[in-house]
């Protein structure tokens, strides 16, 4: 027993000093979801390539005839850039470390992300003619990678995702605004496009930026403390006692209902850690935003806005966007990259009276305003909302106009990229003159008759419906009622009647000549 016992200490002996002298463990060369088998590079310029692997370890990537080595930092991060490849394609790119990941069937086009609510989520089986639509999907050149909803307090490094060809087998669930965009630029530039579709319905700009780069901006404090309220008055013990209570109650309740054979109400809501909420700010800009980064591409399109419109903060949504586009730009590092954003479209009762000022209205106006922002567009769409559904179906035109801002402000082409845009405005004899910009070869009505949605008021601020009339490239508005005008009205409702459209038939967007401050009407 005893010579046993030396036999066992003696093999343990041997075993630990082999695993000492053993190499440690290698840790695979891995790289972010976005990097993945069908993916779009944007073309033209360098494109960042990045990963992880072990501490001090070499790594190359190559695609295109060309070669780029990085060495992994203590972190075990690394990164590199590739220089700029021509749209073509496809290619396979190779990363090589301790192991070989191969990416298959890469193109090389422009690549564009696509963020915001409900309505940049909503897919193409919702809109109209879908099934037309799904099964016309053969664009083998246009992928979308759909990014998975993650809410996160801190900045995360990866996303959950895979790039997708477009074809009818995976139209349908493809971002229905993105799709038409893209389908758009692909047709009209002959380049592949990717697209990277990172949405999340019912969600509020100031989650889609760094709360880092809010808490510098004044004038978003109350935003920031309205979470903070929340938060500081959650009790978790509570809330689950609650919960847990409620959903006692309900069992009850249900098996009452199946017994007499009546319907189950439906159970209570969980309820959600404010900590943790996609509302947050910053929330989703680090589960969804931060780990796309430095991701080269051309420019982002933006449609979201519902969810600020609710209350008195509605008239921050200005502030809110315009520090949303910077924070971005700075962060991607690619200069004033193009913005492009949806403008709210018509919704809710068509308007009655010549002023209604719905939170809705307020974001409209923060939009427009953020046009003063560089290398920013706008698709207006009052003339194809939906009074009775916040998702109107129309994506299609959604895309095209879209589309035509791209094209106009980033590509160059000769297409009218806006409806008419209020510039400037002049008293003329108990009369208001309107300037507007893209004009789009002149100003006209949409349909028969004159043009409506046009209201002007004194200096009492009571505003009262107009005689407007196109002269040129300006309208001059006035009214009887109206002896000294003041301030012109244009569309100032959240289902307005204007009918301002220009040559190209994109209409106006709603605008307002004066600042007179006014409470908020909650929708």
């Amino acid at each position: 027993m005893k010579r046993c016992n030396c036999f066992v200490r003696s093999l343990l002996a041997i075993c630990l000093l082999a695993a000492c002298l053993a190499p440690a463990a290698v840790a695979e060369v891995t790289l972010p979801a976005v990097f993945s088998d069908h993916m779009v590079l944007q073309h033209g310029v360098p494109l960042p390539v990045w990963g992880w692997a072990d501490a001090g370890e070499k790594v190359a990537v190559s695609i295109a005839g060309q070669s780029k080595e990085a060495t992994a930092g203590g972190d075990g991060s690394w990164s590199l850039r590739l220089d700029p490849i021509e749209a073509g394609g496809p290619y396979e790119m190779l990363v090589r470390g301790q192991n070989t990941l191969k990416i298959s069937d890469v193109l090389v086009g422009e690549v564009w992300l696509c963020s915001g609510q409900s309505n940049m989520a909503m897919t193409v089986r919702g809109v109209e003619n879908a099934d037309a639509e799904i099964a016309a999907a053969q664009f083998p050149r246009i992928r979308m990678l759909t990014v998975q909803r993650a809410s996160a307090v801190e900045p995360q490094r990866q996303i959950e995702g895979t790039w997708q060809v477009a074809s009818p087998e995976t139209a349908a669930a493809f971002s229905a605004t993105a799709y038409f965009f893209g389908r758009e630029l692909h047709e009209a530039l002959g380049v592949p496009v990717g697209l990277v579709n990172s949405s999340w319905g019912g969600t509020a700009v100031e989650a889609w930026t760094n709360v880092n780069v809010q808490k510098t901006v004044p004038d978003i404090a109350p935003v920031l403390e309205l979470s903070n309220e929340a938060i500081r008055g959650y009790d978790a013990e509570q809330v689950t006692a609650r919960y847990e209570k409620q959903m006692a109650a309900w069992k009850e309740a249900a098996a009452a209902a199946r017994a007499a054979k009546k319907s189950v109400p439906k159970p209570p809501r969980k309820p959600e850690d404010p900590r943790m909420s996609q509302n947050r700010p910053g929330n989703l800009y680090n589960g969804m935003i931060a780990p796309l980064i430095p991701y080269a591409i051309r420019g982002a399109i933006w449609y979201q806005g519902e969810r600020n419109s609710r209350d008195e903060l509605s008239k921050l949504y200005g502030v809110q966007l315009q520090t949303l586009i910077g924070n971005w730009r700075d962060e991607w590092g690619q200069g004033d990259f193009p913005f492009l954003y949806v403008q709210l479209p018509n919704f809710m009762a068509p308007q009655q009276e010549p002023s209604e000022n719905a939170g809705w209205v307020f974001v409209r106006e923060g939009m427009l305003q953020t046009l003063s922002l560089a290398n920013t567009g706008m698709a207006i769409t009052t003339d194809i909302g939906d009074a009775n559904n916040i998702h109107p179906k129309n994506k299609q035109e959604v895309g095209r106009r879209l589309a035509l801002s791209a094209l106009a402000g980033t590509y160059g082409r000769d297409v009218a990229g806006s409806g008419p845009i209020y510039r400037s405005m002049r008293p003329d004899r108990g009369k208001i003159v309107v300037e507007f910009d893209h004009v789009g070869g002149g100003l006209k009505t949409a349909g028969d008759g004159p043009l409506a949605g046009f209201a002007i008021a004194a200096g009492d601020r009571k505003f009262v419906w107009a005689e407007a009339v196109i002269d040129g490239d300006t309208v001059v508005v006035s009214s009887p009622k109206v002896k000294q005008p003041a301030a012109v009205r244009y569309s100032w409702a959240a289902n307005p009647k204007g009918n301002l459209v220009n040559a190209a038939g994109l209409p106006a967007s709603p605008f307002r000549t004066d600042d007179w401050d006014e409470p908020v009407i909650p929708r």
